[in-house]
């Protein structure tokens, strides 16, 4: 497995294919300080630990929200860095930084914006810097997170892609797995097509998803 090296302006993003669940694990930081964040770690360390070599600097490890193929990675990350952990202040685990919507997190001269995007999880949100959105588990190119496990409520992630149905249609989503015909789409593109963010009522996003 390969990280997917794409670089807006000012901006470093890699998108990583990891484990046998389709997880992507992200870096993404300031293109000018070279500070970055991972976000979700999980499997396949290794090939996150190579892309930091080249010059990069990782100061935050950032969970979309908890469940276990998203944190796998935190603490040998965080063991091997130094970096800080950052979660949702619903989160059950240890963590150096809670954050709550809205919070925005600074990478150098990139600043990431925290969306409290709850449905999937308890503690789910959403990664907003520049134009570019980890969605983590809450929306899915061309799908939506599941609501059946612990946690999980169908009424609050149908209120959650609604806010997310109100953001640019040019912004740019990175899931937190490889579920979809694409590795990543924009709002607008998954407002045409995904049935999650198509259904007209709440009773029949609810009738969807089973909630």
């Amino acid at each position: 497995m390969v990280a997917t090296r794409w670089m807006a302006i000012g901006m470093i993003l890699r998108q990583i294919r990891v484990g046998r669940m389709a997880n992507f694990t992200y870096i993404v930081g300031d293109e000018a300080s070279k500070v970055v964040a991972v976000i979700d770690p999980s499997w396949d360390l290794e090939i996150v630990l190579d892309e930091l070599r080249h010059g990069l600097k990782l100061e935050y490890i950032i969970n979309t929200h908890t469940h276990f193929d998203h944190v796998l990675g935190n603490e040998q990350l965080k063991a091997l860095t130094g970096a800080r952990i950052v979660m949702h202040k619903n989160s059950p685990l240890d963590k150096d930084v809670a954050v709550d919507d809205n919070d925005v997190i600074a990478l150098g001269n990139l600043k990431m914006k925290v969306l409290y995007t709850p449905g999937h999880s308890k503690d789910s949100i959403c990664l907003l810097a520049e134009n570019k959105l980890f969605t983590g588990d809450t929306l899915f190119v061309g799908s939506c997170g599941r609501v059946d496990l612990p946690g999980g409520d169908a009424g609050e992630l149908y209120e959650s892609l609604k806010r997310l149905a109100m953001l640019d249609e040019s912004i740019e989503v990175y899931p937190g797995h490889d579920y979809g015909y694409e590795q990543y789409s924009t709002i607008g593109r998954e407002k045409m097509n995904n049935p999650a963010m198509k259904v007209k009522s709440k009773d029949e996003f609810l009738s969807m998803v089973g909630g």
